[in-house]
């Protein structure tokens, strides 16, 4: 049974610009990207954020692109909460992880940042560690310093590895909101 009344807010981290369109760090607005294209929902610029508006599998969705840098997503996040009227435990929060193969991914109920400057931002705004998160690994280079690696793009070989993980990430997305998180985890880890 859905509860239409239910807002949804899925959010991709990125940083915003030309510049970083397929970086490694912004694996998180690529998969709220094909979310959009697959559910028909278009995008609405506002100052801090990229916003759209529609339904998934029946519930109403709000995705959401914080258009600060990765760092201070955490206060765009909190405001949408507030305007919509939505709990932390109807987040999902899309992002990259470094500590985690290319292509791989995971999805948790809760937790800490894990060392994620997006996501703790999140944490440090809403005062809460109870949103469901959906990391994508985008590997680590050694002898690559950390800021240089997440801001470059994928190799050659690692296109159709990422590619096929956004769209895994976009399907997780789906069963999350239709069957609950526990089921999209056993399907996904």
């Amino acid at each position: 049974m859905t509860d239409n009344s239910l807002m949804w807010i899925i959010a991709g981290l990125g940083n915003p610009g030309r510049k970083y369109t397929r970086t490694r760090h912004n694996v998180g607005f690529m998969v709220i990207e094909e979310v959009a294209e697959r559910n028909g929902i278009a995008f609405t610029d506002k100052k801090a954020c990229r916003i759209g508006r529609g339904s998934l599998t029946g519930q109403n969705v709000l995705l959401l692109e914080p258009l600060f840098y990765m760092n201070a997503s955490g206060p765009v996040v909190k405001g949408i909460l507030s305007k919509s009227n939505s709990r932390p435990c109807h987040l999902i929060v899309v992002h990259d992880d470094l500590d985690m193969e290319t292509g791989k991914i995971r999805i948790r109920k809760s937790g800490s940042s894990g060392g994620h400057k997006g996501v703790e931002s999140i944490i440090q705004s809403i005062s809460s560690r109870d949103f469901i998160r959906i990391k994508l690994g985008i590997g680590r280079e050694v002898g690559i310093p950390v800021e240089n690696f997440v801001l470059s793009k994928f190799k050659r070989d690692e296109i159709s590895v990422i590619k096929d993980a956004i769209k895994k990430a976009a399907d997780a997305v789906s069963l999350i909101i239709t069957d609950g998180v526990d089921k999209a985890m056993n399907k996904y880890n």
